[in-house]
């Protein structure tokens, strides 16, 4: 049987045919760091060669989903000599990865989200194939309120949950979604009571795992060839635009006056 808690930021529990994996970083908001990363991308691998396993929740422990990517984790890490470009290369390659394996996992995935969903943590709520939200939740894409393109997982998932228009509207601005109105434009299938968000998650995926599992299965195989589709058009001029603007001016901008709390000014550069 696959080990599925064999990372230390991923917990992960069996209920008969369901497979429950918990985010479990709450002192850091379950920033995107540690070993997350790299369990997420091996968990999803595994799933698609595990037959038992016939629905996934992603959920995560504390007070919010996942606020994004961990930037004290990364300082905290030495990393090799690296030029630009190979740091580029890398950061464009982990998330192409990390997207594809959202699309091949061959079971449903039910993704439970309270508190924060921001950035790369809208991402890997809004990969899944079913979002519940808590009522009192907000979900975000603020890669452009930092300087960068928003050009990942977001402009392939947003612009599929919602109207085109408004999609357009939030990953341009990197506004903050509610819980009770990312389920009115489309980004959840609903919101929930926080009380109440795990408990109905966890009903959703044995609801759906005691389905016929080829026909589940297979319904959502055809309609992930749409992913599929999209995120060749989108995904690797999105992540090239993206590495681009961490190179940028404005980014350093950006970055330098969040951490010295004061507005920032960009001058396109």
């Amino acid at each position: 049987m696959i080990d599925y808690g064999r990372f230390r930021s991923i917990l992960a529990e069996r209920q008969e045919h369901v497979l429950i994996l918990t985010l479990n970083r709450p002192d850091r908001l379950n920033a995107v760091g540690d070993d997350m990363h790299e369990g997420l991308e091996a968990i999803l691998a595994d799933l698609r060669n595990d037959s038992s396993v016939r629905a996934v929740v992603l959920q995560a422990a504390g007070r919010a989903f996942c606020v994004g990517g961990d930037v004290k984790s990364f300082d905290e890490e030495p990393q090799a000599e690296q030029t630009p470009y190979e740091q580029m290369q890398l950061v464009t390659r982990s998330a192409t990865n990390l997207i594809e394996r959202f699309i091949d996992v061959p079971q449903p995935m039910i993704c439970a989200v309270q508190g924060y969903a921001m950035g790369l943590g809208a991402t890997l709520a809004l990969m899944c194939d079913v979002l519940l939200i808590a009522e009192d939740a907000q979900i975000a894409d603020t890669h452009v309120p930092v300087g960068l393109v928003a050009g990942d997982g977001g402009a392939l998932a947003w612009p599929l949950a919602m109207p085109f228009g408004a999609a357009k509207y939030y990953l341009m601005t990197g506004d903050r979604v509610g819980g009770v109105e990312a389920a009115r434009l489309g980004l959840a299938l609903k919101a929930v009571p926080a009380s109440e968000l795990q408990e109905q998650a966890h009903a959703m995926a044995h609801k759906i795992a005691k389905l016929p599992p080829l026909a589940v299965q297979g319904t959502k195989r055809t309609l992930n060839n749409i992913l599929r589709h999209r995120s060749q058009l989108t995904l690797e001029s999105g992540l090239q635009a993206e590495a681009a603007t961490f190179l940028s001016n404005d980014h350093k901008e950006a970055v330098s006056a969040f951490v010295e709390k004061r507005s920032a000014t960009f001058a396109g550069r």
